[in-house]
């Protein structure tokens, strides 16, 4: 027996039709997968919330040539080893650098490295996004 259970939604008719444009754009093969993801970002956004423990990735573009800066971010780093699982640099051209940074932790100390890191003096963008370690999440 299938744990899959239907249910019923009323919604006025504007609302559903730009519901239904939204899912087209992005690709949904029906409403209900896109129910399902509205659901689990919902889900992720408590997760946070409740300081379980979480994951994400910080993405940080600087110029590598700022002085000191590669050696600030690396200190930052390994203050905070013990939530960083992985982390990959990419020399986007002479000058710029890509770092991504996976971790895995509370997000008060996520949320602490990515603000120390996107704050350094010669970072020119910070991006976070923030996700689920799955365990919670069906």
């Amino acid at each position: 027996m299938s744990s899959l259970v239907r249910f019923g939604v009323s919604l006025e008719k504007e609302l559903l039709q730009r519901f239904d444009e939204c899912i087209k754009e992005k690709k949904y093969t029906n409403r209900s997968e896109a129910i399902r993801d509205l659901i689990r970002d919902d889900l992720v956004k408590k997760e946070w919330q409740e300081g379980k423990e979480v994951t994400g990735s910080i993405t940080l573009v600087y110029n590598h040539h700022k002085r000191e800066l590669t050696n600030f971010l690396i200190d930052i780093q390994h203050d905070y080893h013990d939530i960083i699982l992985s982390t990959q640099h990419i020399h986007l051209d002479h000058d710029n650098c890509l770092e991504i940074i996976v971790v895995k932790g509370k997000p008060k100390a996520i949320d602490e490295l990515y603000g120390k890191l996107k704050s350094a003096k010669g970072v020119k963008h910070g991006g976070f996004a923030m996700t689920t370690t799955g365990k919670e999440i069906l």
